[in-house]
């Protein structure tokens, strides 16, 4: 069945790899795109791809990028903890009124589903491990409680509208196109970068904290697959595996024949020690029951990192 769906934020990381899934199922993609921070080089040429360049926060855009669309997948944010701490009114804008204006619009529009991005961030520290969809939610950042305050508006637009939605909390992504040179880079696009240019990956703390590392290309196909299931509410996309730091340092290494060790700094107040997300309710509903292991979403990257840099992006192309 093929549909026409909105990817807002669709140049960005995990929004493109989302881009190319659905376009590889055979439906028509929109893409809403400020271009502050995704790129139009991760999206592909193609037929059934339109792109038009707007901001969530503008009611305009969001009403233009909308008409005729069917099911909505909503990634634009800003999504740095440090920047939502350091200018919460600006992040404020970008994740809660900007969610605002999309969910507002598919309700206008009389879309069938929103699919939305929500974090691991709303749990804030771990009371217990793996952590489950109704564990306490204790948000230590601003965009913890941005994405927190975004399941509740949309758990009210169904309540008042009826409209469908899913939010996934996501836990660490990781895959190509994780810009390192961006303030939103993850830990691993930053170790592999400094890895590769023979320098100390920087570790704040002692490497002994633990992540729930996902592949980018999971992510993509839970995602299309969410667009088109009834479940409502929210459900964690992470893999029920953790891996430390020290542990990723290690196996990166290996993949990249390097010896580089560690330089330690002080921990970051806003990083918890563990996290780790339980993946019941994901396995129930979408099924994602073996998602590619860290070792081999590591080797990917780095063969999608060799192919980039030796032939250039190679259109419409996932890892």
């Amino acid at each position: 069945m093929s549909a026409t769906i909105l990817v807002t934020g669709g140049a960005g990381f995990i929004g493109s790899h989302s881009v190319d899934q659905l376009l590889s199922e055979g439906h028509h993609v929109r893409v809403l795109d400020n271009f502050s921070s995704g790129k139009k080089r991760n999206l592909p040429e193609h037929p059934r791809l339109e792109i038009v360049t707007g901001d969530v926060r503008n009611r305009a855009d969001v009403d233009r990028a909308m008409d005729g669309v069917e099911r909505c997948l909503h990634l634009a944010a800003q999504v740095s903890v440090a920047r939502s701490v350091s200018h919460p009114d600006e992040s404020a804008q970008h994740n809660v009124m900007g969610t605002l204006q999309v969910l507002h619009a598919a309700c206008r529009h009389g879309l069938s589903r929103v699919v939305y991005a929500s974090s691991a961030a709303v749990y804030g520290t771990p009371e217990n491990l793996p952590l489950s969809e109704g564990a306490r939610l204790r948000p230590l950042s601003p965009y913890g409680l941005e994405k927190w305050i975004n399941e509740r508006y949309a758990s009210l637009q169904h309540q008042l509208h009826g409209l469908s939605t899913l939010g996934f909390r996501y836990f660490n992504v990781y895959g190509p196109r994780q810009d390192p040179q961006s303030p939103y880079a993850g830990v691993i696009a930053l170790f592999v970068d400094a890895l590769r240019h023979n320098r100390s990956p920087t570790v704040f703390g002692d490497g002994g904290q633990t992540r729930d590392f996902v592949f980018v290309a999971d992510v993509a196909r839970m995602n299309a697959r969410a667009l088109f299931s009834e479940h409502q509410g929210v459900c964690n996309l992470a893999t029920g595996k953790a891996s430390s730091l020290l542990d990723l340092i290690a196996a990166l290494n290996t993949l990249l024949e390097s010896q580089q060790v560690p330089r330690f700094d002080a921990p970051r107040s806003e990083d918890i020690r563990h996290s780790l997300g339980a993946t019941a309710r994901l396995h129930k509903w979408f099924g994602l029951k073996e998602p590619r292991s860290l070792e081999d979403g590591l080797k990917a990257l780095i063969e999608h990192d060799a192919r980039w840099t030796a032939q250039g992006p190679q259109e419409g192309q996932m890892a």
